[in-house]
Formats: structure tokens, sequence, C-alpha cells
């Protein structure tokens, strides 16, 4: 009998070993793949960095249905400066296996955090380096939101139209207010396709812009954007990181389109509508190849097309009629392939010149060739990061260069 119950106790304790080492391996397999992300703002901003959030919860909400076990790490707030650095190596330091970083001025920085950490991968949004820094752990990623941009100036476009139509301003007053961070390729790029998109439905349209010199200063966005309308634009869009130019275009009671998310809620008198990159898909899918174990493309861009860039619902109770259909029609356009933002044959340059790559193309950009053929400029082929710098006849610049 004491035989008996000693082999029944072997049994049962090789059993638990055996359901302990299950557990144990169960557990490994379910461990969490820690992800870190460097952001310029918070989720406060309610636009550029909000933006980015929003993408990464919505990809991480679709990985966890999935099964996969994620953990971010967010350092907020960061400066264009050695901190973003120092944020990077923490969180490497931290384990995590991937770090996304959302900002044009943190690359330098990430990619010195990228020699010290090779097993880990470094992702810079809007950023342009990875192809030619000869490293295999660096990626860029960003989208054609110049595509969005076209789009929200046509929303803009059929506004002003409507106005000289129905006799609210006079054809030459239809003046755009811009307000723009830098003046490099992703600003000009932008800001370039965005009047182009006006300009294919509201011919008269000239568009002034003004450089505040940083991404999202509250303070600076809402003086520019004042500074705008005080030179009689009726129309105010930005390239900036917050709300106010919507709150200033909504005070002096002209029209705005924004940029990262829906304005309308504080400016429903104002905001049209915005263009936005959506971020989601990017993230899941980098994040999923990784722990697939599928190498990711060193650099990424998103398109209208694959439906990376977005437009935000159009303010129907203050858009022009027929606005959606015309922005529906330059989506399938866009879709078929027939549509091209930079058509050499829609702009001039510098007075009058016709577009070359020479006079388009950003000489500072990080893979270098001909993006000027076929009849209009490839914008964001060569790299995902823009290139166009051209300086389209229409658009007057009202101050100092500011990041060149």
């Amino acid at each position: 009998m004491k035989k008996t119950i000693v082999a029944i106790l072997i049994v049962l304790l090789a059993m638990t070993a055996v359901f302990a080492n299950g557990a144990e391996e169960k557990q490994a397999e379910n461990k969490a793949t820690k992800i870190g992300f460097v952001v310029i703002n918070d989720e406060s901003d309610q636009g550029y960095t909000w933006n980015f959030m929003n993408g990464m919860e919505k990809a991480l909400e679709q990985l966890k249905a999935e099964g996969y076990n994620i953990e971010l790490l967010v350092k907020r707030n960061t400066t264009e400066s050695a901190i973003a650095r120092d944020n990077n190596e923490e969180l490497a330091a931290e384990g995590c296996e991937i770090i996304f970083n959302n900002s044009y001025g943190f690359e330098p920085y990430m990619l010195e955090a990228a020699k010290d950490y090779p097993d880990v991968k470094f992702v810079g949004m809007t950023n342009c380096a990875s192809q030619v820094d000869g490293k295999d752990n660096t990626y860029n990623a960003f989208a054609a939101i110049y595509e969005g941009r076209y789009l929200a100036g046509i929303a803009a476009g059929m506004k002003l139209q409507q106005m000289i139509d129905e006799g609210q301003i006079k054809a030459e007053e239809a003046v755009i207010g811009y307000v723009g961070a830098f003046s490099f390729a992703e600003v000009i790029s932008g800001m370039s396709g965005y009047y182009l998109g006006v300009k294919s439905v509201c011919p008269s349209a000239t568009m002034k812009v003004y450089f505040v010199g940083t991404w999202g200063d509250a303070t600076l966005e809402e003086a520019a954007a004042n500074a705008l309308i005080d030179a009689d634009c009726v129309m105010i869009s930005q390239h900036s990181d917050t709300t106010s130019p919507a709150l200033a275009a909504q005070k002096a009671g002209v029209f705005h389109t924004g940029y990262n998310t829906d304005m309308t809620h504080v400016a429903p008198n104002a905001s049209l509508l915005s263009c936005r990159i959506d971020w989601s898909r990017y993230f899941y899918t980098f994040i999923k190849n990784h722990i697939d174990g599928v190498e990711n493309a060193s650099d990424w861009t998103g398109t209208v097309a694959d439906g990376d860039v977005v437009i935000t619902e159009l303010n129907t109770a203050i858009a022009a009629p027929g606005t959606q259909e015309a922005i529906d029609a330059a989506k399938a356009a866009f879709k078929a392939g027939t549509l091209h933002v930079f058509d050499l044959s829609k702009f001039t340059v510098d007075g009058g010149k016709t577009g070359t790559n020479e006079l388009l193309y950003d000489g500072f950009a990080s893979v270098q060739g001909n993006a000027t053929y076929d009849g209009y400029f490839h914008e964001s082929e060569l790299q995902s990061a823009p290139y166009f710098v051209g300086k389209i006849d229409g658009i007057v610049w009202l101050n100092a260069n500011y990041g060149n």
C-alpha cells in the first residue's frame, strides 16, 4: 500500500512539475513586448501629438484583440535637443524593442541612441536618414499629406468661390492666410499642395504665409493667424500643431481648414474640415511584423489611396454646396492614379518659370534623384519625407525663412 501511495505521489509531483513548466512557458510566450514612444508635445495639444497617440491606441487595441501583449511607454513633451537622445536611451534601457519618434528634430538624437542599442528598432516619423545612415535598426515613415492638403484646399476653394459668386468678396479678395511652422520641405510641400487644391476650384485665389519658427506654440500661432487676418485674408489654414489658428478665425469671422484633428468643435462657425495622417495602420503593421519576425521596410509612405491620408468630416453647416462631391471626385482620381498634385501644367515658380527638378527639389534631401518627369513632380516617391521646395507663384512669404 505504501509503495502505491509513494508511486501516486511521484506521479503527482511529476505532473505538477510539467504543469508548472507549461505555465512558465505560456507566461514567457505571453510576455509583453515593450514599445517606446518619444513625442514632442502631449495629447492636450488636441492636434499633432494627439493624432499620433490616437493612431497608436487604435493599433494597440487591434493587436490586443488578436492576442498580442504590448506594453507602451511614452516620453511626452520632449524637446528637439539632447533630451530626445536621453529619452530614447532610457526607453531602450527599460527594454523597449521598438522606439517611435514623432518629430523631425528628434532624428539626429535618435540616431545617436541607435548606435548604442543595435538590437532596438528606432523609427523616425517625418524623417529621412534611414536609407543613408548605414544602420540596420533605423526606419523612417511619413505619408503623402500633401494629398490630404490638396483635398482640404478644395473645401477652402469651394468656399472662396461661393463667396465670390454671391458677391461677398471680389475675385481678387480670395486671399488665404497660412500659418506655417518652418520654411523647409515638409511645410513647403504641404502648403503648396493645399494652394493647388484651392486653385483647382477657385482660380483667382492667392495665399500669404507666415512662419512662426516652432511646431506647437499656441500664442505664436494665434498671433500669426491674426496678422494674416489683418492682412485681409478671409480663409486661414495651418501647418502647425495647435488649434489656435482655428480659434482666431472663429473670433474674426473668417473661415478655416485645419490639420491633425477635427477643429470644428472649437470653431464650428469657421472650420470646414481638417486633413490628417491616420497612423494606426503603420503602427499596427510595424509592431505585428516585428513580433512575428517579418522585416519592415526602412522607409514607408502612406497615401490617400491606401487610407493613411484622410480628411475629417465636412462641416456642412458652413461648407459650399457641392464640396463633398468635389472632394470625393478628387479622392477617386488619387486612387485611380490620374490626379497628381504637382502637375507642372498647373503652376509656375519664381515669377513665371516652368518647374524643373533644379527649382523644385530640395538639395538637402537625403536621397538625391530626378523627381520631375512625366509632366509632374513625384513627391514622396524617392523617400517618404517631402522634398518639394518650389516657390509657387501666387504664394507670398510674409516673413523670414525659418528653418533653412
